[in-house]
């Protein structure tokens, strides 16, 4: 059984960004292609070990190198960009993202033959056979175990916020779910999933960890869904909360947000801060805001008084964390609302387009 140690956290502040994608044809239509991208034929050197698929065969990942310096991050990110949507093209396919592809009916798309994948359908059934979803994570290294669950524990209130900025995918099997991002609700319902409660330290989480592996639960560790999570094999806290985006600036202000987070909870936690221990009731219905209402969305405070809107928050933190990233995502048209105008004004091919990744 895949077990992660308390000695993998032994460096603070470095960077990893996963990304899921959709593999498309030339029209952005969604098509099974990671037999031929992760299997039939060697991708360039940089996505060596760095490229898998998922559930479907029209889901692809990649993984960046570690990353050393977080101003480095952006041009890191774009270069395994480029090299996957060059070895797409090589063999007739193109790269979308969102958190679920509008035009994906999961029924007409093929699942991979992976064991882990089959033993995943025959397991949970009904909820995984329809996870259409493709999601961002960002790791942030931590130095030290304890430091790591308490820092994921503070994180949980901060999920919505990115959650809210990230909504971006409103279609799911064809059809408008009424929500900013369907992706989050969609994932939701497989087990492990959604906001986690709070854990005293990291002997807890670990104890957590290996009683769900040593009851059958789960197979390995990484099925611990959750939105934020210590990665035990890593030694990082992972942030899994936002949907896919074709803009690399948006991934990289989240990258941007994350970092600055995690360094920050760190120096309050290397202070002897009490930390909030909140509910996950309250956090849940933050979460659910964020669903429904994206950018729109006014969540619960965080010391749970009164609620305040997504701008106002993300204006305070900017200022209170010295970044930008995140209200230039505020301030521009949301994904969701993006989606939606395309399709009604200009038809589903427009909206298609409009997914290709970008790479500069």
């Amino acid at each position: 059984m895949e077990r992660g140690s308390p000695e993998s956290f032994t460096r603070m502040g470095t960077l990893g960004i996963e990304e899921e994608y959709f593999i498309v044809d030339e029209r952005g239509r969604p098509t099974s292609g990671t037999d031929e991208l992760v299997y039939e034929h060697e991708p360039p050197a940089i996505l060596e070990d760095r490229l898998d698929h998922e559930l479907f065969k029209f889901v692809i990942e990649s993984q960046t190198p570690l990353i050393e310096d977080p101003d480095a991050a952006r041009e890191r990110l774009l270069e395994i960009r480029r090299a996957l949507v060059e070895h797409a093209r090589e063999h007739g396919y193109r790269i979308a993202a969102a958190g679920l592809h509008p035009l994906a009916k999961w029924r007409e798309l093929e699942h991979a033959e992976k064991p882990r994948y089959r033993s995943q359908l025959d397991r949970i059934q009904y909820p995984q056979h329809r996870n259409t979803t493709a999601g961002v994570h960002v790791h942030v290294g931590v130095d030290d175990p304890d430091k790591a669950v308490w820092i994921a524990n503070e994180l949980r209130w901060y999920v919505p916020i990115m959650l809210a900025l990230s909504a971006n995918s409103p279609y799911w099997n064809g059809f408008d779910t009424g929500l900013e991002s369907a992706r989050a609700k969609i994932f939701e319902a497989l087990p492990n999933t959604g906001m986690p409660t709070y854990f005293q330290d990291y002997e807890a989480f670990d104890r957590f960890e290996r009683r769900m592996l040593e009851t059958g639960s789960i197979n390995d560790r990484g099925e611990l869904w959750y939105d934020v999570r210590p990665h035990t094999a890593h030694g990082t806290v992972e942030l899994r909360t936002p949907d896919g985006q074709a803009d690399p600036d948006v991934v990289v202000a989240f990258v941007e947000y994350a970092h600055a987070l995690v360094e920050t909870l760190a120096e309050e936690y290397e202070d002897g801060a009490d930390g909030y221990r909140h509910r996950r009731e309250l956090l849940d219905e933050n979460k659910w805001r964020a669903i429904r209402h994206g950018h729109d969305a006014a969540l619960i405070d965080r010391d749970l008084e009164g609620t305040v809107d997504l701008g106002e928050l993300v204006d305070r933190e900017c200022e209170r964390l010295g970044i930008d990233g995140i209200k230039r995502v505020y301030e521009r048209e949301s994904g969701a609302s993006k989606q939606r105008r395309l399709l009604e004004d200009e038809g589903p091919d427009a909206l298609c387009e409009s997914l290709f990744l970008g790479t500069e």
